[in-house]
């Protein structure tokens, strides 16, 4: 009789901090955002790609040796989960170089889509490329984003503005998600903007959506949330309402690209749906704030986007979180607005721009961000039973992280107990 393998088993011991995030089941609010349950000494025993114990490294050796774990020494570094960047839209065909140089010379995001630049830019040179280039060019940012310690991420599609162009993206968010380590969550971004052919015509281009394009993906099973970009120079509320509607009656959750630009009611109308997030809210009311922290919506704010764009204005994160919202923070990776897939850099503007605490702003990338992707129950903190999603981080004190900004820390990168990148020093 042949013997069944047993599951490969890691011992990360003597970690300077464990920072495991056990806390009360759904996601933190308010003071529950400060607390990470750190450990000295700490060690995490992983067996497979579940989490089997974390606490003291004393008092897991004798279990580690039981299981032959292959131990990983972490003197002098911080454990912690693995990062889960919630809003990313990782699949689009080269940069947007020509807008971020006519930006610094002066024009202003809308000046520049009404030149041909922003998202058409995008739409066009996916057009051009195919999909293997597309997913060629993808898997070279998720070898990064694995770098700096990111374990899941969701990726939007939206630069296809057609229902063939949309598909294709789609597809390629598929194969990404056959071949890379890392944990990919699809979204089908309906409406970001109005195609060239359909000017002045918003409401016969939502009709390919609502008819076409979402039926189709559903069928296919590419997508599992539905996005809308609802904000000025882009779709209304009635039209955004009209796209999550088809996309909730064909199985998809609504998620919302809400009050970047301005205050259109984007927040209200996520409240309203009952989405999984609100995305942005840099041009929240204290209305807005009221019934956001009244919601389970996820408040995942972007101050990535707002750096680059060179903004003073960032999204009220001290009046979310003493109001009792739920907030979460993701790098917003684009080709136009936020190039940056380092979400320990949107720690550094989390503290600096936002006046988030380090744990605050850990949290915000982690449970919460989990919990804005419906994965909180095994995603986002370090606890027996969960997925051995983790991260080794080359400080000994997690305020660190964000204090030596715009620095890569990451020593190790672990996705379901298996290690997906090590720094070569290692």
């Amino acid at each position: 009789m042949s013997r069944v393998a047993r599951p490969t088993s890691l011992f990360f011991r003597h970690a300077a901090q464990l920072l495991t995030l056990m806390g009360p089941p759904g996601p933190r609010r308010r003071g529950l955002m400060s607390i990470l349950v750190g450990v000295s000494d700490g060690a995490v025993l992983t067996e497979g790609p579940l989490i089997r114990q974390v606490g003291k490294t004393c008092l897991l050796e004798w279990e580690a040796r039981r299981l032959k774990a292959e131990a990983i020494d972490c003197h002098g570094a911080v454990v912690m989960p693995g990062f889960v960047d919630s809003h990313t839209h990782l699949v689009f065909a080269g940069s947007r170089v020509e807008d971020y140089e006519a930006r610094l010379r002066g024009k202003t995001y809308e000046e520049i889509a009404r030149a041909g630049g922003g998202i058409r830019r995008s739409a066009e040179r996916v057009r051009r490329a195919s999909i293997k280039a597309l997913v060629r060019q993808a898997e070279g940012f998720l070898e990064q984003f694995a770098a700096y310690g990111t374990t899941t991420l969701e990726v939007k599609t939206g630069y296809g503005l057609e229902v063939k162009q949309e598909l294709r993206l789609l597809e390629a968010i598929r194969r990404l998600r056959a071949s890379s380590p890392l944990e990919i969550v699809p979204t089908l971004l309906a409406a970001h903007a109005l195609p060239a052919a359909y000017a002045e015509r918003p409401a016969a281009y939502l009709e390919t959506v609502v008819r076409e394009l979402i039926p189709e993906a559903a069928r296919r099973k590419l997508a599992e949330f539905i996005d809308c970009f609802c904000d000025r120079g882009a779709f209304t509320v009635a039209e955004c309402r009209q796209v999550l509607e088809a996309g909730r009656a064909h199985g998809l959750v609504p998620r919302l690209h809400a009050e970047q630009l301005a205050n259109t009611g984007a927040s209200r109308l996520a409240v309203e749906w009952g989405a999984a997030s609100a995305d942005h809210l840099d041009r929240l009311s204290s209305d807005d704030i009221a019934r956001l922290a009244r919601s389970d919506v996820v408040a995942t704010l972007l101050p990535g986007a707002n750096f680059h764009l060179g903004l003073k204005e960032y999204a009220p994160a001290r009046e979310l979180i003493e109001a009792g919202a739920i907030v979460a923070l993701a790098t917003d990776f684009n080709p136009g607005t936020s190039p940056t897939l380092n979400m320990q850099f949107i720690l550094s503007l989390a503290c600096a721009a936002l006046r988030m605490t380090p744990a605050e702003a850990i949290t915000a990338a982690t449970i919460n961000a989990a919990w804005a992707l419906g994965r909180g129950d095994r995603l986002g903190s370090l606890e027996p039973c969960k997925q051995a999603d983790l991260v080794v981080m080359d400080v000994e004190d997690y305020r660190e992280i964000p204090y030596y900004f715009a620095v890569n820390h990451c020593r190790m990168t672990v996705k379901a107990g298996k290690v997906v990148w090590k720094r070569p020093s290692c």
